[in-house]
């Protein structure tokens, strides 16, 4: 039986050491097929570092870590391109001066993996364009640019006005780079959690094509009801046996409590790390709540006078998904992109797109319910709520 991956993310740890992959290169192919820019909005522990880690093995070339996966057969092994893999939540950026420190230090890392040499005295700006454009030189192959949860110097930050304002605009002038180096790169991914649409990242790479909501790609992050029995067939069964109830009485309790997700108001995926623990422990327990609650959903929460919006389905129009901004910030825009609803169904009212959105499934309700009693939020709403 292959080993659970709890909190591995690295695409080739996972298929050398025989983990359980669930595979998505399908959703890869496609991407890199039809575009080359790419954005993706997800919760935390929903594999968007995995995914990431994947397409940087692709573009390496290492065709042996494919074998028996979909794009296996697709992929033109011959062609290899040069990666920039930076991961935000290994920067400091508690203040916008180590913010800067922690860029410029890691562009001196990638260069040193490149052994090529950037500017050592000149803007962080300066020294990504020179790495990108030194790449290419010194390779003759365009650049893939791989960014992890690009909004953490943000969402950190959120109460801290000043750090906020110079971790954005350090952010802009960052990604512009990439906007000026467009000839020498050759695929762009980044993955947030929430995403500012009007802040350093869209007002400056608006040629971003923003997957999130893409039907196509509503399950490239999740387990699908298929991908669960396919690649889990053998902890399914033996935590049938340890329940003594029958197999779909045991799928239905795990749908209950983990499914539920959804981007597109069709596909439904489970939350990969809870469905993890829950195999691993061999018991329904909340580890949505132990992997820890963002502390700007806390701070959202405190100043929000429309927490008793999300006690119940509320329907919203598709441009209040799109109008987001640090100095006015939607709480019912962030419960949804920090996972606590989800679409439930997608509609057309008088000609414009509307989501029904809901708690995705009971561990996420009660989470939620539970920082609610903490914060002292409406007692006599959340007991209502329970009795549902």
């Amino acid at each position: 039986m292959k080993k659970l991956p709890i909190g591995t993310q690295s695409f080739s740890i996972l298929r050398n050491q025989n983990y359980v992959y669930v595979d998505k290169t399908k959703y890869i192919w496609e991407l890199v097929e039809n575009g080359r820019v790419y954005f993706l909005s997800r919760p935390r522990r929903f594999g968007k570092s995995l995914l990431l880690s994947t397409i940087e093995e692709l573009f390496k070339g290492n065709k042996k870590l494919f074998e028996g996966l979909y794009i296996y057969e697709k992929w033109n092994w011959e062609k290899t391109n040069p990666i920039i893999y930076i991961d935000f939540t290994n920067l400091n950026f508690e203040t916008t001066e180590r913010l800067e420190l922690s860029f410029n230090s890691i562009l001196k890392d990638i260069a040193d993996e490149n052994n090529i040499k950037i500017p050592g005295n000149d803007l962080y700006s300066y020294k990504f364009a020179s790495l990108i454009k030194k790449i290419y030189e010194k390779t003759s192959k365009r650049v893939v640019v791989l960014i992890d949860e690009y909004d953490k110097p943000i969402v950190d930050n959120i109460t801290k006005e000043d750090t906020l304002k110079g971790n954005q605009e350090i952010l802009k002038n960052f990604y512009n780079v990439l906007k000026g180096t467009d000839e020498y790169i050759k695929f762009i991914f980044i993955t947030v959690v929430s995403k500012f649409a009007n802040m350093s990242l869209f007002s400056s790479l608006n040629s971003l094509d923003d997957i999130t909501l893409n039907r196509n790609f509503a399950c490239i992050c999740g387990y699908t009801h298929q991908e669960l029995k396919d690649n889990f067939k053998s902890y399914l069964n033996n935590f049938k046996d340890e329940l003594s109830i029958s197999y779909e009485e045991t799928t239905n309790k795990i749908n209950y409590w983990y499914d539920g997700y959804s981007w597109d108001g069709k596909n439904k995926v489970y939350n990969p790390f809870s469905t993890l623990q829950l195999f691993n422990n061999s018991k329904f327990s909340n580890y949505w709540f132990e992997t820890g609650t963002p502390e700007f959903l806390i701070n959202v929460l405190k100043k929000s006078n429309d927490y008793k919006d999300i006690l119940k389905p509320i329907t919203v129009k598709e441009s209040r998904f799109k109008s987001f901004s640090y100095n006015n910030i939607d709480p019912i825009n962030i419960f949804f992109q920090t996972g606590y609803l989800t679409i439930v169904e997608e509609m057309i009212i008088n000609d414009l797109i509307h989501y029904k959105l809901e708690f995705p499934n009971f561990e996420v309700e009660i989470s939620l319910l539970d920082h609610l009693l903490d914060l002292n939020i409406s007692e006599e709403k959340i007991a209502e709520r329970r009795k549902k």
